[in-house]
C-alpha cells in the first residue's frame, strides 16, 4: 500500500535530523581527538626537551679543552674547571718570578715571548682571538707548540670587557705583555676599521681593565717601526718625530703611544713600549716578505721586488726572533711597578719607548740573493717600483737607549737567522727539495 504524503514527508524530515545527529557526533570526535592528539605531542615534546637537558646541560655551564682551546663565549669561563685551568697555567717555577697575561700568545712574537718565559719559570697565561688575517691553522699550531709546555691560551678578543675583567680577576698578574694587534701595512687599505678596533679600542679596554685591577699589573705592549713614517733621519732614533705616519697601521700603533702616555698620566700604569723592526724567524708570519718570497721561490712562480721611484734598493733592518724575544723580556724585567690602585695614581709612574731592531739594514734584493742559495733555487724576480701603499723605503734603528736600559744587543744576521726559517719552513710544511740539509757555513752569503 502506498504511503500518505504526509508520511513521506515525516519520514524526509526523520531522516535529515539523524543525518544532522551523525555530523554533529563526527565533529565532537573529530575535535576531542585533536585534542588528544596535541596533548599528547605537547606531552612527548616535553619529555623529549627534559631528556635532552638532562643528558646535554647548556653549552653555558660547560668548557671544553682541545689541548688548550677554550670556548670564547664568556659564560664557559664562569666553571672551576676553566678557572683551575687558568691558575694552573699561571704556576711560578722559580724565585720571583713574573705572572704574565700575554695578548696575541698564539702569534709569531707573542708564541715564542710565552715560551721563553715559561721556560724560565715565570706564570705565563695567553690570549688570542686567532682571527682569519693569515692562515689560523698556524696559530693553532703554535698553541698546540705552547700547550706541550703547559702554556693556557683563551680564546677571546681585547674588546670582551667580561673576559678580561674575569682573567684579571682570576690571576693577580703582576704584567701584561701586550702584542695582540690587526698586523700589516697593506691590509690597512682593504680594511681599515680592523685597526682601529684592535689597535686602539682593543688598546684602551685592555687598559682600562688594567687600571681597575688590584694590584695593577706593568705594561710591556707592541708599537712598531713603522711610526717613524716619512723620518729620513738614520739611523731612527725614539727622538726622532713620529707624527708622519705613512700608513693607517703605523697611524694607530702611533696612537698607541700617545693613547700609554695619557693611562700613564692619569692612572698611574707603568708603560713600555716597543718598537719592532721587520721581525723574521721560524713560525713567522705567511704575509712578511721573507715568507712569501720562500713559497713562491720554491713554487716556482715570480716575486715582486720593489724598488724606490728614484731606483734605489728598498731596505729593511731585519730583526731575528730570538733577539726580539730577549729584548721583551728585558723590558719585562726592568720594568717598574704601576703606582695606581683602584684606578687611582698614587704617584709618578714608569713610562718608556725603545726601539728593538738589528741596526743592520739589508737591501731587499740582498734578501732574495740569500734565500736563493739556501734553497738553492734561482727566484723569477720582477723589480717594481714601490707602490704607494703605507710602505717605507728604508728603516735602521739605534738600539742605544734599549742596550742601556737592558742590555739590548741582537746577535743574529741575516745569513744565519734566515737559514734557521728556511730549516723549519720545509720541516713544517713536509717539502721535499734539493735542500737535503741545513748549510753549514753562512760565509758564502755574507
Amino acid at each position: 500500500m502506498a504511503s500518505s504524503p504526509a508520511e513521506t514527508s515525516k519520514s524526509i524530515k526523520l531522516e535529515r535530523y539523524n543525518s544532522y545527529i551523525r555530523r554533529v557526533n563526527s565533529t565532537k570526535l573529530l575535535n576531542a581527538s585533536s585534542k588528544l592528539l596535541f596533548r599528547a605531542t605537547l606531552l612527548v615534546a616535553l619529555i623529549l626537551v627534559f631528556l635532552f637537558t638532562f643528558n646535554y646541560p647548556p653549552l653555558a655551564d660547560t668548557t671544553t679543552h682541545t689541548h688548550t682551546h677554550t670556548h670564547s663565549h664568556f659564560l664557559s669561563f664562569s666553571s672551576a674547571a676553566w678557572e683551575k685551568q687558568v691558575r694552573h697555567s699561571a704556576t711560578t717555577r722559580r724565585p720571583n718570578a713574573m705572572i704574565v697575561l700575554v695578548t696575541g700568545a698564539a702569534g709569531f712574537v707573542g708564541s715564542h715571548c710565552s715560551l721563553a718565559l715559561k721556560k724560565r719559570g715565570d706564570g705565563v697565561v695567553g690570549l688570542d682571538n686567532f682571527n682569519p688575517y693569515y692562515d689560523p691553522s698556524l696559530k693553532r699550531a703554535r698553541e698546540a707548540m705552547l700547550g706541550k709546555h703547559q702554556v693556557m691560551i683563551v680564546e677571546g678578543d681585547l674588546n670582551d670587557t667580561p673576559l678580561l675583567q674575569k682573567l684579571l680577576d682570576v690571576v693577580a698578574f703582576t704584567h701584561i705583555l701586550h702584542l695582540a694587534a690587526q698586523a700589516g701595512v697593506r691590509y690597512a687599505m682593504q680594511n681599515p676599521q680592523s685597526y682601529v678596533t684592535a689597535n686602539i679600542a682593543g688598546f684602551v679596554n685592555l687598559l682600562e681593565a688594567a687600571k681597575s685591577a688590584n694590584p695593577q699589573p706593568a705594561i710591556v705592549w707592541a708599537s712598531s717601526s713603522s711610526v717613524y713614517g716619512l723620518n729620513t733621519q738614520n739611523p731612527f732614533s725614539e727622538l726622532h718625530r713620529t707624527d708622519q705616519p705613512a700608513s693607517l697601521y703605523a697611524a694607530t700603533k702611533k696612537a698607541g703611544e700617545e693613547i700609554a702616555h695619557t693611562y700613564n698620566h692619569i692612572y698611574g700604569l707603568s708603560l713600555t713600549g716597543l718598537r719592532f723592526f721587520t721581525v723574521y724567524g721560524p713560525w713567522g708570519r705567511p704575509d712578511m716578505a721573507y715568507f712569501f718570497f720562500t713559497k713562491d721561490i720554491l713554487q716556482g712562480k715570480p716575486i715582486q721586488v720593489y724598488e724606490t721611484p728614484q731606483g734605489k734598493q728598498v731596505a729593511r733592518d731585519f730583526t731575528y726572533i730570538d733577539d726580539v724575544v730577549k729584548g721583551c723580556l728585558g723590558a719585562l724585567d726592568t720594568a717598574e711597578k704601576s703606582t695606581g690602585s683602584g684606578g687611582k695614581k698614587r704617584g709618578p709612574a714608569q713610562l718608556r719607548v725603545y726601539n728593538l731592531g738589528n741596526t743592520s739594514p739589508v737591501a731587499v734584493g740582498r734578501l732574495v740573493s740569500i734565500l736563493e742559495g739556501l734553497l738553492k733555487t734561482k727566484a723569477k724576480k720582477h723589480v717594481i717600483k714601490m707602490p704607494s701603499n703605507g710602505d717605507v723605503p728604508y728603516t735602521h734603528a739605534n738600539v742605544t737607549l734599549a742596550f742601556r736600559d737592558f742590555s739590548y744587543k741582537p746577535t743574529t744576521d741575516l745569513p744565519t737567522g734566515l737559514r734557521k726559517f728556511v730549516k723549519w719552513y720545509l720541516a713544517y710544511y713536509g717539502l721535499h727539495t734539493r735542500v737535503n740539509k741545513e748549510t753549514h757555513s753562512s760565509s758564502s752569503f755574507s
